[in-house]
């Protein structure tokens, strides 16, 4: 059997560009923003990148809706900072108009005609690339002194039943001109998005459905050329019983009067109803421990670096997102 690699690894700790996809519901979101705090540690620049319109990083730090343009939006201990930039594929086309062909008040007419939507309905890859394009170009960016101007950039990429569809930018450009500044720019992409500097984190719970979609999307990525990183487990809880005790309550193999008299040794003398309910919501818990066992078994088989973080029953908040950024880098994240 083979067995899940733990922690943040070298190679990944080399990686600039780092997409962060989940079935939806699992925190693909939120992991993606506390994977940004985490990488900003020691006084690098991070920025996060949102693709899907959902202003979710706004929500999650407590800010306005983000515009088309990068703001800090924290900071990070040691004197880091993470940036922030909401892709709008309007503008962002906009943008290509002017740099490459010159047409910015042409541009704005052709917003203004719904040329624009028009033209990435009647080229559905014109999307993909059109966003890629910018995240390659946010990467790429150097200052004044030739250095990266961000040490890091962390998108907030479609779930995963999108996520190789989104990054396979290669299929994307047979809806393209054959040549071209958005034919150059987009091969730019193709060779940033397989190339070593990029990684695409799973972030999944330990349930069935979220785990299946996992390894299926580890598979697509295995055939698309494209690199997986690591498996963000997300909300994990801990057992409340002894190892010895859950196969067997699991089982439903719980005394009641057993827990009776423990319950009485410590001075609580519970109804029948109340006693009932326990023991029932016992055998529950450990059937949950057996499965999320055999989850952690199945996600295995994706030999992939595994990071655990803790279910927060306080909900998400900016203080939350900096306590799951801390258990990052208690695990390697750096």
């Amino acid at each position: 059997m083979t067995t899940t690699l733990a922690g943040w690894t070298d190679e990944l700790t080399r990686t600039r560009l780092h997409f962060v996809t989940g079935k939806g519901g699992t925190g693909k979101t939120t992991l993606a923003a506390s994977l940004g705090l985490a990488l900003a540690g020691h006084g690098r620049r991070v920025l996060l990148v949102e693709v899907e319109g959902r202003q979710g990083f706004a929500q999650l730090f407590d800010t306005e809706p983000l515009p088309y343009a990068e703001q800090r939006i924290a900071s990070a201990p040691n004197g880091g900072e993470v940036r922030a930039l909401h892709i709008d594929v309007e503008a962002a086309l906009l943008e290509y108009f002017e740099m490459f062909y010159n047409l910015g008040f042409a541009g704005r007419t052709l917003r203004r005609m719904g040329a624009i939507e028009f033209a990435t309905t009647l080229a559905p890859g014109l999307r993909d690339v059109l966003l890629t394009g910018k995240i390659k170009e946010c990467v790429g960016r150097t200052d004044s002194d030739g250095r990266h101007f961000y040490d890091a950039v962390v998108v907030d990429a479609p779930p995963t039943g999108r996520v190789v569809k989104f990054l396979d930018v290669t299929r994307a450009l047979t809806d393209l001109a054959k040549t071209g500044p958005i034919r150059s720019q987009a091969d730019g992409v193709v060779s940033l998005l397989h190339s070593g500097q990029t990684a695409v984190h799973l972030v999944t719970l330990l349930e069935e459905m979220p785990v299946r979609e996992t390894l299926d999307a580890v598979a697509e990525l295995d055939g698309a050329d494209l690199r997986p990183g690591a498996v963000l487990i997300n909300r994990v809880r801990p057992p409340r019983l002894p190892a010895r005790s859950i196969s067997p309550a699991a089982d439903g193999r719980v005394d009641a009067d057993r827990v009776r008299a423990g319950l009485a040794a410590a001075g609580l003398d519970l109804p029948d109803a109340t006693l009932d309910a326990l023991v029932t919501e016992t055998v529950e818990h450990a059937g949950r421990v057996e499965a999320e066992t055999t989850a952690r078994q199945q996600l295995s088989e994706s030999d992939l670096p595994t990071l655990e973080l803790a279910d927060l029953s306080g909900g998400v908040d900016v203080a939350a997102l900096y306590e799951l950024a801390e258990s990052l880098r208690g695990q390697g994240v750096r």
